[in-house]
């Protein structure tokens, strides 16, 4: 939409150029000359405020870039984080599960001395009925000398049949502690399991942000060069307007000057370049009603084109300038515009004293003030100029918001 207000403001300022080089020898009237001078002013009025909610998108695209970067940035380190986290959960789960084999192979050797142990007494019980196998119990017994011997081997074959039911009741129990501690392991296992997934799910949505966020800043950056065009041709639509505006006022300049004779042209030359010096110093920047050093850089740069971002005496923005006179008085502030609206101390208009910033059209420009009803700043299609707030253009927009640099 704002593309088409201002390709309407375009043919219009073209519409407007021609008809006044192709009718120039009818406009011999000084109402013409004046009507026409009306027409264009309306037509760069139009245009600045176009050029001025250019500037003010360009502005919140670079703060919404700003932002974007510095939210790209907390993600990446998020992702980061996660995949580490994944890296050491990956880790956790080889070593359980190593430590879940451990335990599985140690289960099983028990369970083999356990087989093991259970056929001896097996075979020892066996011998209680015939003869062979290893150890014959009945053979010990039977062996005995005398009574006291018989007993003595019968205490004897007891104890090693206790010692063997409490070998194998030993084993069962290292048995079932080796498969409780199984099954903390396993438990483990699981609940790691269970985080990478999580952790996966976390990865996945880190990364689609990323990747929103990437498609994003690359809208930004292809809406801020858009705009960044369009800011340029305005401006140059603007300087064509004014080009025009001059070559309208000399030629009413020119209709106003009373006729004269031949012999008295040097005379009528002579004063109307006095005439013309007069009008040129009364167009003069008006001197600050007090000499700040910041004020007194300012007024060093006059005509000083304009350059949207720029912060050097060979080109400004609005905001780059007033950074730039008050670091040439030792003050260090931003030369961002939406930052200097809260720089400094707040003042009434009514208090405004030379030096205090001022800033128009919702905060998108910023100069400063030199008194006389005056500001100074980087205008968008002189360059560094002195102009008026209490009529014109700059008078209807600004918005009352003042700030003391302290």
């Amino acid at each position: 939409m704002r593309k088409s207000v201002i390709t309407l403001s375009t043919v219009a300022v073209v519409g407007l150029g021609s008809a006044f080089f192709g009718a120039e020898a009818h406009a011999n009237t000084l109402s013409d000359l004046e009507n026409r001078q009306s027409q264009i002013e309306d037509e760069r009025a139009e245009l600045r405020s176009n050029l001025s909610d250019a500037e003010a998108q360009v502005a919140d695209v670079l703060v919404e870039l700003e932002e974007l970067n510095e939210e790209i940035e907390r993600v990446s380190e998020a992702l980061d984080r996660n995949k580490a986290a994944m890296e050491e959960t990956e880790d956790n789960i080889a070593n359980t599960e190593d430590e879940v084999d451990a335990l599985e192979a140690e289960i099983e050797e028990l369970e083999q001395a356990i087989e093991k142990r259970h056929d001896i007494l097996k075979e020892r019980m066996v011998s209680y009925q015939k003869s062979g196998g290893d150890i014959n119990y009945l053979e010990v017994i039977f062996g005995a000398q005398s009574f006291s011997d018989f007993i003595n081997r019968v205490s004897a074959v007891n104890k090693i049949a206790d010692s063997d039911t409490r070998l194998i009741e030993q084993q069962e129990a290292d048995k079932e502690e080796v498969e409780e501690k199984q099954d903390q392991v396993l438990a483990k296992l699981d609940e790691l399991k269970v985080m990478k997934r999580d952790l996966e799910d976390v990865l996945d949505a880190i990364e689609a942000q990323q990747q929103q966020n990437e498609d994003r800043r690359q809208e930004l950056e292809d809406k801020e060069n858009e705009l960044t065009a369009l800011v340029e041709e305005l401006e140059i639509e603007d300087s064509n307007l004014a080009s025009l505006e001059r070559e309208v006022r000399d030629s009413i300049d020119a209709a106003s000057q009373p006729a004269v004779a031949s012999e008295e042209s040097s005379q009528s030359d002579s004063g109307q370049n006095v005439t013309t010096a007069s009008k040129e110093e009364s167009k003069s920047a008006p001197k600050p009603l007090s000499g700040g050093s910041a004020i007194d850089a300012a007024y060093s740069q006059m005509g000083t084109p304009y350059v949207l971002g720029g912060k050097t005496p060979s080109a400004f923005d609005c905001s780059g300038f007033v950074s730039w006179a008050y670091a040439q008085a030792g003050k260090s502030i931003p030369s961002y515009t939406g930052a200097l609206a809260n720089t400094g101390t707040k003042v009434s208009p009514s208090d405004m004293q030379p030096g205090d910033l001022v800033f128009f059209r919702g905060g998108a420009h910023v100069g400063i003030y030199v008194g006389d009803g005056s500001f100074i700043g980087a205008q968008t299609s002189t360059g560094v100029e002195v102009e008026s707030m209490t009529s014109g253009y700059w008078g209807g927009v600004f918005d009352g918001h003042v700030r003391r640099i302290n």
